[in-house]
């Protein structure tokens, strides 16, 4: 019997999860992708705290209607950078969640990126 897309991205995200870990010096980046949105928390497994999240439904993102969702992950992935380096976080360890690497996702790891993220 074929899985079904929700029963398929989490086989995927547990395998990554096996071999993915935050610490303190280099937290994990979680993200989670909605129809109507995205998130992304920085996380210190060892000691399982959330250090800074970021949804696309902070006022500064929510306030601007009618843009598109892969414009959105951009303003998320720009704010978690700023808000990481704020903490004093430089690399963390990124975490698709199951998803593919690829629209959304990849267009908030970008804008991470060049917010000063490195991963």
């Amino acid at each position: 019997m074929a899985l079904s897309k929700q029963e398929r991205r989490i086989r995927i995200r547990k395998r990554i999860r096996k071999v993915i870990s935050g610490t303190n010096e280099t937290p994990r980046m979680s993200i989670f992708r909605s129809n109507k949105g995205i998130c992304v928390q920085i996380i210190d497994d060892l000691a399982g705290t959330t250090l800074c999240a970021v949804s696309s439904r902070v006022k500064e993102i929510a306030e601007q209607k009618d843009i598109p969702k892969i414009e959105q992950a951009k303003l998320v992935g720009k704010l978690i950078a700023t808000k990481a380096l704020e903490k004093g976080i430089t690399t963390v360890v990124f975490d698709r969640g199951g998803y593919l690497y690829h629209g959304r996702v990849k267009s908030l790891a970008d804008a991470a990126r060049e917010g000063g993220l490195k991963f």
